[in-house]
């Protein structure tokens, strides 16, 4: 359902990768650009670029600034950077190359180690980007937006980046370790005590910018041991819902949990927070924030969860939790091989955006998890007749578990057209 202000806008250019698969570059909806994740491949030639780890990531990187010269924005319009490794020892290389591309402002950053890389690649990275003239036609408002950073010694700081940037109506924080702040080291434990230590620093972020904890609308749980999500689901329970409000309408985020074969420092899980920014970033009267909610909903067609929410909404976006392929009726896995279940994942993504007035055209990104990466031509074959116009932004990723033993996960991001304003 594409709102009469905003519209979904897919662009490529034919300076970074195209054809690799059936997705656009960038997908601008509202006030971000969400970008497929690059893999180091040059585009003169469609092949992986020649050398190790560090002419990989200088490639990675030179295809997201391509991306972003081509729709006229600039490397410090970047909100949030996520990379993937195939090998987490691989990390200060790939820091050195990323300094280069961010000498004085830092965005937000994720790092995690995975099970394996489309292509064979070593690294694969990926980025939100700001919009601030948004999508509506003849209307720009770039002059009415600014991108915040903020940093509190509450909760550990990195150089490499910021610990929350803030732009239009959503804060995006760095994925945060079980790192004590006081002593800047990890925190003495178990997964419980690391995990609680990773919730702690959220909180301490978001009180720093008075973001209410409650505020949060997306968690991603990466697990160094996918068996330790029992225990880390017992320590996410005591913190949220986390105000009376929350509790009485049983509100909780949206959630998709990631096996990674390795986390920085050798820790057991980490964890990453999108939130919302109620006031938005331009100066603004704090009643102001009134005016947007954020809607959470569930639906008897897709399969539910206590701990998490199918989608929530905010502004111009929808985060939907990550979708394994189980049955909705039954609450078990679909019969047959990756095919089936991927068919299963994208019925259960459709079936939460019907039950909210969307259609499939609405999302802007898409994130594929698979146990094994050389599935993804099958998943593709699926894939396509649910985005037969390949318009999606995307990311893939071969992760050593999934919930349920499930061969694929997949997680989605959509627009919002017309807000979340309470209806009169």
């Amino acid at each position: 359902m594409i709102g009469v202000y905003n519209a979904v806008v897919a662009r490529n250019t034919k300076n970074a990768p195209n054809g690799i698969g059936p997705y656009s570059q960038t997908v601008a909806f509202s006030h971000y650009n969400n970008l497929s994740a690059q893999l180091p491949i040059e585009p003169q030639t469609g092949k992986l670029v020649a050398g190790g780890i560090k002419e990989q990531a200088e490639q990675c990187f030179k295809n997201i600034k391509a991306i972003v010269d081509s729709i006229d924005h600039v490397m410090s319009d970047v909100v949030r950077i996520t990379v993937f490794v195939k090998d987490i020892k691989d990390i200060d290389a790939v820091d050195e190359v990323y300094k280069t591309f961010f000498p004085t402002y830092v965005p937000t950053r994720t790092t995690v180690a995975v099970e394996a890389l489309p292509i064979d690649a070593l690294v694969q990275i990926e980025a939100l980007v700001s919009n601030g003239e948004g999508t509506i036609p003849n209307a720009p408002q770039a002059g009415d937006l600014i991108k915040l950073t903020n940093n509190t010694a509450n909760a550990p700081t990195c150089p490499l980046s910021a610990q929350t940037v803030s732009f239009s109506h959503y804060n995006n924080l760095s994925a945060q370790l079980p790192i004590d702040p006081k002593t800047g080291r990890l925190v003495v434990g178990g997964v419980k005590e690391q995990a609680g230590q990773c919730l702690k620093n959220i909180k301490a972020i978001l009180e720093s910018i008075d973001v209410p904890f409650d505020d949060i609308v997306k968690i991603n749980i990466f697990l160094k041991n996918l068996s330790d999500i029992e225990a880390v689901n017992e320590v996410y329970t005591t913190f949220f819902p986390d105000s009376a409000i929350a509790r009485t309408a049983a509100y909780v985020p949206a959630q998709t949990t990631v096996a990674a074969s390795a986390l920085p420092k050798d820790a057991l899980v980490q964890i990453e927070a999108v939130v919302s920014h109620g006031d938005g970033t331009p100066p603004q009267a704090v009643e102001a924030r009134h005016g947007i909610v954020i809607k959470a909903n569930n639906t008897e067609n897709a399969p539910k969860s206590s701990l998490s929410t199918q989608t929530v909404a905010f502004s111009h976006y929808n985060h939907f939790s990550a979708q394994l392929p189980l049955d909705p009726k039954t609450g078990e896995m679909v019969a047959g091989g990756v095919k089936e279940q991927a068919g299963q994942c994208l019925k259960n993504i459709k079936a939460i955006l019907e039950s909210i007035d969307h259609v499939m055209d609405d999302v802007v990104k898409v994130n594929i998890f698979l146990k094994n990466i050389t599935d993804i031509d099958v998943v593709d074959e699926v894939y396509t007749t649910f985005f037969p116009g390949g318009i999606p932004a995307r990311r893939t990723v071969g992760v050593s578990a999934l919930p349920k033993d499930a061969l694929i996960q997949i997680d989605v991001v959509v627009s919002h057209a017309e807000g979340t304003p309470p209806k009169p």
